[in-house]
């Protein structure tokens, strides 16, 4: 647990800082250079914000259906026409985060966040434990290191084109650290205690989603679904599949508020910037509802946060595909985010120069990492556009 405190609202202090660092040698070209770079991160920094809860919408929608489908298998079979819709769901989880959106900021969303780790964790366990008892009750090791059998080399393209971008979509973390660093009390210094928490998270994110896939494709070879527990790979003990799948949509009830402040709060900042002298805009007002405790009601925030769940819940209405969806948020996101930013950073801050030979091993990765993401977004745009129009 981290003790937090009130921070100068800076939208995106590390970016800032690189900025100032560039000036230090009164070189104006990069001083400008990193104001360009800062206002570039924002802009993919909110998108992202906005692409995750979309697809937190469409995989909760998912989960909640999977839990009606495994109890209508239990009891009518496996080969039951169990077929539900997924308009409803979203639209259920887009009413919950009306009232989760009206939390003031990040600062009041801890036992939100612990809810979501927990019920993360608990997923997790379940699908792993799953794969592995699967593998031991085939008694064998399905599929092979080729990969799923396709008719043709295109669709091994883009199907491996796709599972690049729902690997990049798999660390999504890169995009909330600057705004969880920026809440952490000092000392010790912020980039400290979040480098070390990164290396945690980045070691057991990655033990765990390897394990998962791996048991998974190994349990189910070429029939193994993009999700494991809503693909119907598992059907049995049908009530663990739907504690899994509840626990999926309670860490998705955080997970997108988690991502969704920050993009709150810079919007919001802008607009009283802009309307410092707007009731409407600044006002708060004390509420009392039977049973509840008083909570401030303002109504930017009722309007605007009401706005943006309504349009994320719609998009997600229109193009409910999981795994395309994910491959292209994380194709779009991981490269600039991830990769070029990060290693822009490291190179200003200890001030590489150019042709060394650490800056032309960072140049090959970011050009390695760049074709990837082209690779993966083309291949997840055209599965997108595939199941649409099919």
């Amino acid at each position: 647990m981290v003790e937090v405190e009130e921070k100068d609202e800076n939208t995106y202090p590390l970016l800032t800082d690189v900025a100032a660092s560039s000036s230090s040698d009164s070189h104006a070209s990069l001083k400008r250079t990193g104001k360009k770079s800062m206002w570039v991160a924002g802009t993919f920094l909110q998108e992202s914000y906005y692409g995750y809860g979309i697809a937190y919408t469409i995989t909760s929608a998912i989960s909640m259906r999977a839990i009606l489908r495994s109890n209508c298998y239990h009891k009518e079979g496996h080969d039951a026409p169990c077929e539900y819709g997924d308009s409803l769901f979203m639209l259920l989880f887009g009413a919950v985060q009306v009232v989760f959106s009206q939390i003031p900021d990040f600062h009041n969303m801890e036992w939100l966040s612990i809810i979501a780790a927990v019920m993360s964790f608990a997923y997790t366990f379940i699908g792993l434990a799953l794969g592995f008892a699967k593998v031991l009750e085939n008694g064998e090791i399905r599929g092979d290191l080729g990969g799923v059998s396709t008719a043709t080399v295109a669709q091994k393209v883009w199907l491996s084109s796709q599972a690049i971008g729902d690997i990049a979509f798999a660390f999504t973390y890169n995009i909330i650290l600057l705004d969880i660093e920026d809440t952490l009390k000092a000392p010790p210094p912020e980039n400290k205690t979040m480098k070390k928490a990164s290396t945690t998270a980045i070691l057991i994110t990655s033990f765990f989603f390897l394990c998962c896939g791996s048991f998974g494709y190994a349990a189910f070879g070429d029939q193994a679904p993009g999700n494991l527990l809503t693909g119907f790979g598992f059907y049995e003990p049908y009530w663990l599949v739907d504690i899994a799948n509840a626990c999926i949509v309670l860490h998705l009830v955080g997970g997108y508020q988690i991502y969704s402040q920050p993009l709150f709060a810079v919007a919001e900042r802008q607009i009283a910037k802009k309307h410092p002298n707007s009731g409407f805009v600044n006002n708060e007002y004390v509420i009392k509802l039977p049973l509840l405790p008083r909570f401030k009601l303002n109504l930017l925030r009722l309007c605007f946060r009401t706005a943006y769940v309504a349009s994320t819940t719609g998009l997600a209405i229109l193009f409910p595909y999981f795994n395309q969806v994910l491959g292209v948020l994380g194709a779009l996101n991981f490269w600039p985010l991830a990769i070029y930013f990060p290693v822009e950073i490291y190179l200003v801050q200890n001030k590489v120069r150019a042709w060394t030979g650490i800056w032309v091993v960072l140049q090959g990765f970011r050009v390695f990492c760049l074709l990837c993401t082209i690779l993966a977004f083309i291949g997840s745009v055209e599965g997108l556009i595939s199941n649409k129009l099919s």
